[in-house]
């Protein structure tokens, strides 16, 4: 039986959690925010860790992570396991979001503002399209041939994630869960985290069963 595919197991989530919060928005007793936002706040609510991650303000917020999942999550899948990238995932979409809420909120104690509350999967997302941009044949070639030391590569790693992060960036958008991710993903990509061998060939799909 062929493996199930992550990215779709994600999009699919993606649907299911939007609409468990739409439902909550009917019920003013019980805020959504309590149960889905990430916030400074996350200590005494410790499910928003797992659930900010998969949970979105809106449609459009909905849809155009959607699209970005897919378009990088249906390659990279065919590379790891499935348990590897449900994993990865997660766990780059967690730190993003407190990366966020804690360096923001500390921002906004000393400057003023808003304290942030995080909802979506860019950060993860991010991270994906990291892992793909250093984990790749041309990636490998360059750095063998370049010799770059490992203090440079973590420099360049953090230039092009602040680069792309400001250049992808506008108002409302999780600034520092975009750089976080997408360091992140360019430090695993590396690293080889989520490579089932080291000949980062794709895993072969099993032959679905037939039936007569």
């Amino acid at each position: 039986m062929a493996e199930r595919s992550p990215t779709l197991e994600l999009l699919v989530l993606f649907v299911v959690v939007f609409a468990i919060q739409s439902l909550f928005r009917l019920l003013p007793a019980i805020p959504a925010t309590l149960l889905f936002a990430l916030g400074p706040d996350f200590l005494g609510r410790p499910w928003t860790l797992v659930t900010s991650v998969y949970a979105h303000a809106s449609i459009p917020h909905l849809v155009s992570n959607a699209v970005a999942l897919a378009l990088v999550g249906f390659v990279l899948e065919q590379y790891t396991t499935r348990r590897r990238f449900h994993i990865f995932f997660l766990v780059t979409g967690v730190v993003a979001g407190l990366v966020e809420v804690l360096l923001g909120g500390f921002t906004a104690v000393l400057f003023g503002g808003r304290v942030p509350l995080v909802l979506g999967a860019s950060g993860a997302v991010f991270a994906l399209y990291g892992y793909v941009l250093t984990s790749n044949r041309i990636t490998d070639t360059l750095a063998e041939a370049l010799s770059i030391p490992p203090r440079i590569g973590l420099a360049l790693f953090v230039l092009v994630a602040a680069i792309v992060t400001v250049a992808t960036g506008s108002p409302g958008v999780a600034l520092l869960a975009h750089f976080t991710g997408l360091l992140l993903g360019l430090i695993a990509g590396r690293l080889g985290l989520l490579d089932v061998d080291a000949r980062r060939e794709p895993r072969p799909r099993p032959e679905t069963q037939r039936f007569n």
